[in-house]
């Protein structure tokens, strides 16, 4: 099985690249080899390389800078993902893309199904919809939420950071959603595309916090392997006392029924997950 990885230096690229089976040919670009706007190199790219799947691993991801460069988002989080489909159809090729939790408004008291009807709040949000359409009835298309990797900017990282250079942080207590370990989300890809996975479907870890609950337990977990030398206050704080440019939902958790079902079992909880990574962050540095 040959793969090949579009936006492989992120975290979720890089993650895809070591979870690999054994067995696969991966071939994998970022933007400084291959710029995914660019129909004519992405056609080109896909029939020398003649993958049997394309995995999207590349998105515009600043939430709220997209508010003021919602064209920029477009080209990347949608335009481009057409060009994939039609590369990958082409070649024979399936499309594996990843979407986001940001496509629901966070109104629903419930776990949102991947048959829920989305109504983003954001730009960022309009844009990664409009590349779950690009993507086509024939690709594998993974909304997830919440994202982290032992290397790269996420939130594990600031919060590891800030942690230990302010005498307190203050985190927003009232959005409400799941922790995604990239590498977790990397595995579940390719076991979903090797089973053949098409349509929509969620993936994130188990498990329900605030972005409070989360940095309290980043905290937890640091002092814990001995990352951070003290203890400083986490206080939580509302959406209004922070406010950004994009509106964020207040509840996106992902119901991830239809995935188990193709996984074999549900996934592991996020706290033992955040776990894991701050031993490969002790261990590696």
């Amino acid at each position: 099985m040959k793969a090949l990885i579009v936006g492989g230096k992120g975290q979720l690229g890089r993650a895809l690249v070591a979870t690999a089976p054994s067995t696969a040919e991966i071939v994998s670009h970022d933007l400084d080899t291959l710029d995914i706007t660019d129909c004519a190199a992405i056609a080109a790219a896909v029939a020398e390389i003649a993958p049997d799947i394309v995995f999207n691993a590349a998105a515009y991801t600043a939430v709220d800078k997209a508010e003021s460069e919602e064209a920029q988002a477009l080209a990347v989080n949608a335009t481009a993902v057409g060009y994939l489909a039609d590369a990958a159809c082409a070649a024979g090729a399936r499309l594996v893309h990843v979407s986001t939790d940001f496509v629901f408004d966070g109104l629903a008291g419930v776990p949102y199904r991947f048959d829920d009807a989305p109504n983003p709040l954001s730009a960022y949000g309009r844009t990664k919809l409009a590349g779950e359409k690009a993507a086509g009835a024939d690709a594998l298309i993974v909304r997830t939420a919440w994202v982290y990797a032992p290397t790269g900017g996420n939130f594990v990282r600031t919060m590891l950071r800030v942690m230990a250079e302010r005498p307190e942080v203050r985190v927003v207590a009232d959005q409400i959603g799941t922790p995604t370990y990239a590498p977790g989300l990397a595995s579940a890809l390719w076991t979903m595309a090797g089973k053949d996975g098409r349509g929509l479907h969620h993936y994130t870890d188990a498990g329900v916090c605030s972005w409070y609950d989360f940095a309290v337990a980043i905290q937890e977990e640091a002092l814990l392997a001995g990352l951070l030398d003290k203890a400083v206050p986490v206080v939580p704080i509302g959406t209004s006392d922070y406010p950004t440019p994009a509106r964020r939902p207040h509840f996106s958790v992902l119901d991830k029924t239809s995935t188990f079902s193709i996984l074999g079992g549900p996934t592991p909880h996020w706290r033992v997950n955040l776990r894991t990574m701050i031993g490969w962050i002790k261990n590696h540095g």
